[in-house]
């Protein structure tokens, strides 16, 4: 007799027993407690439906023809579908040694007859829950660790379980895939003998021992492993210790071939290094193309004390060639000669200053006497265009860090530009000229003009390379200005002043500051720059 007799519930039970009257009772016992009950009189059925509908419970009769309740017990728990069911044994055995057997076998319980209803009851529920309970969590683990083996399988870096000797428990296969090697043939291989040959120095050197040994967590970049078949590759591991308590388990080791990393980063520095050569190169054209601009004056800059040397020279020939040569006067005409030579030669000292390419990078300037020799440079320029140069420096600048021929290039380019603008204009205001400090970071140079301005349209374009509002300009001056105040740290503007004309301003990071606090400045440093854009001026 087989028979799903009601189903009302998710814990199932079956009862075993040979004897109908008994299966018969213990059905009555049962049949309201909302449990799904099967029934089987003989030890083969019960196998088969406990095979079949994994019942949480078995109320399992121990005598029985053929196959006894000990014999179906120890096959229920060589199943390993069956194994977690709680058997019941219902026996009229009521000695010591029956129920020891029984218990040796995997029973969980036993019960003896003639049993009470309510101790029956009892009994099922409890067993019921505790099975329940247990194959939730069981599914629960499994889940867990499905989801676990999903995560792993599809990090794409390796992954390394160790025990404390370094041996591989465990390896996910992009781990196989960095070593060209299989999850399989990894497992039991020691780590360190695997990536690392046989080191000639100690064990105790080797990335991640120190975790596998003493609990130390790792992180290094540019290790280099060797794989399975014998190559080698850069790698960036860490490596955590397993702890259970206070006792140490090995480690966990993820790491990474970085091989195209590093390729790509040997590319962007090439890269940087080309761009940094044509931003000097650029620049050194700049200076070229203002020198032309400016060779006819500076030519005349250094013919005047040429010819006053000449004129010197004459005068003291006549003076000697006289019999009683006047010798003070003789002196006199000397030191005005030496004068004027000195004069010519500092004239030529800053055209070969500007000229030369920066070799030495950064120094401490101090931007009042840098703007100082700028406003002497561009003598020229301040005569040709009838106009002046007021410089004016606040009594807290600092110094700043900056390459001082590449700062007084942008410098002499926006005091050109605003000489030119001025003269435009028709007025007769001089150039202004101001530093003052931005912030505790940054000090600010400010180059005002009283020309016409700029219109809107051309305010957004004023950086952009090859863009001019001049007739003859090449429009490189303003963005290879940028590009030399950037490499500066600092940045560089257009602001429209209150009343007329244009103002240029660039900033410069104050000698001393740091540098990352300087590049975190810089966002914001941008942002207000961008805001106080406003106005117009002449490129």
């Amino acid at each position: 007799m087989t028979d799903a007799v009601q189903e009302t519930t998710d814990v199932t039970v079956l009862l075993v027993d040979d004897n109908p009257q008994n299966l018969k009772v213990l059905y009555e016992t049962l049949k309201d407690k909302g449990y799904r009950l099967l029934i089987a009189n003989e030890g083969e059925k019960a196998l088969e439906l406990a095979h079949r509908h994994t019942p949480e419970v078995i109320l399992l009769d121990i005598m029985m023809p053929e196959l006894d309740g000990y014999q179906v017990c120890q096959r229920l728990k060589a199943d390993p579908v069956t194994a977690d069911c709680a058997v019941v044994f219902l026996s009229a055995l009521d000695d010591v040694d029956a129920k020891v057997r029984g218990f040796s076998l995997g029973g969980a319980d036993y019960i003896s007859k003639p049993f009470q209803a309510q101790e029956v009851i009892a009994r099922v529920k409890t067993h019921a829950r505790v099975i329940r309970l247990e194959r939730e969590l069981l599914a629960r683990n499994r889940q867990l660790e499905n989801d676990q083996a999903r995560i792993l399988n599809s990090i794409s870096e390796g992954i390394y379980g160790l025990d404390n000797e370094g041996r591989i428990v465990f390896a996910n296969p992009a781990a196989a895939m960095i070593v060209r090697s299989t999850a399989g043939e990894l497992i039991g291989k020691n780590f360190f003998e695997l990536h690392f040959g046989k080191p000639d120095h100690n064990l105790e050197d080797l990335p991640a021992h120190a975790t596998c040994c003493q609990g130390l967590p790792e992180n290094q970049r540019g290790v280099e492993l060797f794989r399975a078949d014998g190559t080698r590759f850069p790698a960036q591991y860490c490596s955590t210790p397993k702890w259970d308590g206070d006792e140490l388990h090995g480690a966990v080791v993820v790491f990474r071939d970085i091989t195209t990393e590093l390729e790509n980063e040997q590319a962007l520095e090439e890269a940087r290094d080309l761009v940094q050569e044509q931003r000097d190169q650029l620049a050194h054209v700049s200076r070229m193309t203002t020198m032309g601009e400016m060779a006819a004056g500076v030519a005349h800059e250094v013919n005047q004390p040429l010819t006053a040397i000449t004129n010197y020279a004459r005068v003291a020939k006549r003076v000697m060639s006289k019999d009683e040569p006047d010798l003070t006067l003789l002196a006199e005409t000397l030191e005005k000669i030496e004068a004027q030579s000195h004069r010519a030669s500092e004239v030529i000292r800053r055209i070969r200053r500007f000229m030369k390419k920066p070799a030495a990078g950064k120094e401490v300037l101090s931007l009042a006497a840098l703007l100082e020799d700028t406003r002497q440079f561009a003598e020229v320029d301040i005569r040709n265009n009838d106009g002046g140069v007021e410089v004016t420096v606040a009594d807290d600048v600092q110094d700043v860090y900056a390459d001082p021929v590449q700062v007084q290039q942008v410098a002499l380019n926006l005091i050109r530009n605003a000489l030119e603008a001025t003269r435009s204009a028709d007025s007769t205001d001089p150039v202004r000229v101001s530093v003052t400090m931005a912030d505790s970071r940054f000090a600010r140079v400010e180059v005002t003009d009283s020309g016409t301005g700029l219109s809107e349209e051309n305010e957004a374009k004023l950086f952009l390379p090859f863009f001019t509002t001049k007739d003859e300009g090449m429009g490189i001056g303003l963005p290879t200005c940028r590009s030399l105040i950037q490499a500066q740290g600092g940045e560089i503007g257009y602001r429209r002043p209150e009343f007329r004309g244009a103002c240029f301003y660039f900033t410069l990071p104050v000698a001393g500051v740091d540098v990352e606090s300087v590049d975190q400045a810089e966002g914001s440093n941008q942002a207000e720059g961008s805001n106080q854009a406003e106005g117009s001026a002449q490129a």
